[in-house]
């Protein structure tokens, strides 16, 4: 489970570093895009801070939370039990694991995180794939925790 996890978190964080990496050739110079009218464009967007601009301008501080917030989830990920509902558990945090990866990277490295995915037909943030990876792992994690992952009865003690 190891090393496909690892080898997972991998291609993920590299799709998402290819495509902002076409996005910075390709887009930056234009700036947007029309993929399909009035539903979805391609914006270029030099993100500074976290979702819908917050924090923005504190890079170290969103450095130092992302990099708090993987450890926390390396340390689940290890200590969790072996049964089958906590490997799903862990195939969840994969992608948010990745895609916390990625944008950590473009601020560590580019100073913001590349966006460029754009709703047309609602106001929306604009966003990335990282991003997509966070909010789809982070979805079905939650349904694991509220659905699937039950409590052992503890048993009762007798007086």
């Amino acid at each position: 489970m190891w090393i496909a996890s690892v080898l997972a978190a991998v291609v993920l964080f590299g799709i998402d570093q290819l495509t902002k990496y076409i996005a910075l050739m390709q887009l930056k110079p234009v700036g947007s895009v029309t993929v399909v009218d009035g539903l979805l464009q391609l914006t270029f967007v030099e993100n500074r801070g976290v979702a819908f601009g917050m924090l923005s301008g504190k890079k170290w501080f969103i450095l130092l939370l992302t990099t708090a917030i993987v450890a926390v989830m390396v340390y689940y990920f290890v200590k969790l039990p072996k049964t089958k509902e906590y490997q799903y558990v862990r195939m969840a945090m994969v992608p948010i694991l990745a895609g916390a990866l990625g944008n950590m990277a473009d601020r560590l490295f580019r100073g913001y995180v590349v966006d460029f995915f754009e709703f047309g037909f609602m106001e929306f943030p604009v966003f990335n794939v990282a991003d997509i990876y966070v909010v789809c792992g982070v979805i079905v994690l939650a349904m694991l925790v509220l659905f699937v992952i039950k409590e052992e009865p503890k048993e009762k003690e007798e007086d």
